[in-house]
């Protein structure tokens, strides 16, 4: 493991000298510059890991070295050497940019132990940056899969929406990927280095909300028995997740309306409000139009929220994106390595996809594990319900005739006899075709079907 370098600068040689075979000894490599002219010029030179210099020194002292160095590096981390008793230049030091402090005299195990911190925490930060570079590669815009007109459409939006700081209300049944453009929203916005924090309203016990999304302080109700940190205080600065919004009660709606309205947080118990600088995305399965309409939605919160409002479509209605989508997922489960029959495309492509892009993952991922071949998978390695589907497509009989067939009348054809065989009922049509009763609302308004 290579050696951290670290430059040591001080115009007393008497100290120089031990302080440099103390970190020697320890296993550093040191350079020393006698003076602050000398140190940032060394420092420009060698671009060390760690910065030690003492304070009071002609010319260029510790202070003013300290400030050129952050100028040059933001990151860099300096240590700065201070006479006893001079506490507050100590603490201008760290003001201006310092990592930590040495009041002099010191002993070898505190200098050690105050390198070691340091270097820890610069070890840290690399491995944030580290992190931070993973993320905004993982989500750029050309890593969402789909090349359909109506992906293209949603991409579109997404790229404008997230250069701006508008609320998003993002639309689309479970499984097509609310959570991914929501993330894509936030790391390609300004508030990409800030956190991004997802919140399943569905998934939080009715009593503990209005804590979770807000906080509390000690002794706000029973059992409160320190402070909490809530999601939203979190977020600070980033962008906060909402999903399945249309799960929150009637009084967090009015609640979270005051936060977009007055950017400002009420812990519970608290007199004193928080400043709330965080960007809402929020989603939904539902129909949030209908919600209000049935007094379960505030309307002054449904428009607070939808700004922007895109609407992410079901697999079925993009048929063309599930080969580059199989494409995706062999790469992932498969390393690149893997293949799919024709077949296998055929039959996925006649599937209705009723859990959308999440489900085809999984029957990607579940064929790739019990895989009979070991470069390629298998219409036999699909699900049985998987291969059933081509099967009762046959059955049906269908035959296509020399001119063509118009899809849009036979899906039409289709909706009318599962209303008749379902008497009217929508829950129950739509059970027949594999559906939603949103969908079969929106295709049945389409067709105009009563």
């Amino acid at each position: 493991m290579e050696a951290h370098h670290i430059l040591l600068v001080d115009d007393d040689p008497s100290l120089s000298r031990v302080i440099q075979f103390q970190l020697e000894e320890a296993g550093y490599h040191v350079s020393r510059a006698a003076s602050g002219e000398e140190g940032l010029r060394s420092f420009k030179e060698h671009n060390p890991g760690l910065v030690i210099t003492d304070i009071k020194m002609p010319r260029m002292d510790g202070l003013a070295l300290l400030a050129e160095i952050k100028r040059l590096a933001p990151h860099a981390l300096v240590i700065v050497i201070t006479a006893h008793g001079s506490i507050d230049t100590a603490i201008t030091a760290m003001k201006t940019g310092a990592h930590d402090y040495l009041c002099k005299p010191f002993a070898k195990d505190e200098l050690l132990v105050t390198v070691e911190k340091a270097l820890a925490f610069q070890g840290l930060m690399r491995e944030n940056v580290h992190l931070q570079e993973a993320l905004l590669q993982r989500f750029r815009f050309d890593n969402i899969v789909g090349g359909s007109e109506a992906m293209e459409r949603v991409f579109h939006i997404v790229r404008r929406v997230s250069r701006a700081d508008s609320s998003v209300l993002l639309e689309g049944e479970s499984g097509t990927g609310k959570e991914l453009i929501a993330q894509a929203i936030h790391y390609n916005s300004p508030r990409q280095k800030k956190p991004f924090i997802a919140v399943n309203c569905a998934a939080i016990p009715e009593h503990l909300m209005e804590s979770e999304f807000f906080g509390h302080v000690k002794g706000a109700f029973t059992g409160a028995i320190q402070d909490r940190t809530g999601k939203f205080e979190l977020a600070q600065g980033g962008t906060i997740f909402l999903d399945e919004i249309a799960d929150m009660r009637l009084d967090l709606q009015g609640k979270l309306l005051r936060v977009l309205q007055e950017k400002e947080i009420d812990k519970v118990g608290s007199r004193v409000p928080l400043p709330a600088d965080v960007r809402v995305i929020a989603a939904t399965n539902k129909n949030l139009k209908q919600q209000m309409e049935e007094g379960r939605f505030r309307e002054d919160l449904y428009y607070r929220l939808s700004v922007v409002p895109i609407r992410i479509p079901p697999l079925r209605e993009r048929l063309e994106d599930i080969p580059l989508l199989i494409q995706y997922f062999l790469r992932e489960f498969g390393g690149g390595r893997l293949s799919a029959d024709r077949e296998v495309y055929e039959v996925l492509k006649d599937y209705h996809w009723p859990g959308n892009v999440r489900e085809l993952r999984n029957v990607i991922e579940q064929a790739v594990v019990l895989r009979q071949r070991e470069d390629r998978i298998h219409v036999s390695d699909l699900p049985d319900h998987i291969r059933s589907t081509r099967s009762e497509i046959n059955a049906l009989g269908i035959e296509i005739p020399p001119q063509g067939i118009v899809l849009e009348e036979l899906e039409k054809e289709l909706i009318a006899a599962a209303l008749r065989k379902a008497g009217g009922n929508q829950i129950e049509a739509a059970k027949l075709l594999g559906i939603t009763r949103q969908t079969l609302i929106y295709r049945m308004k389409k067709y105009g079907l009563s």
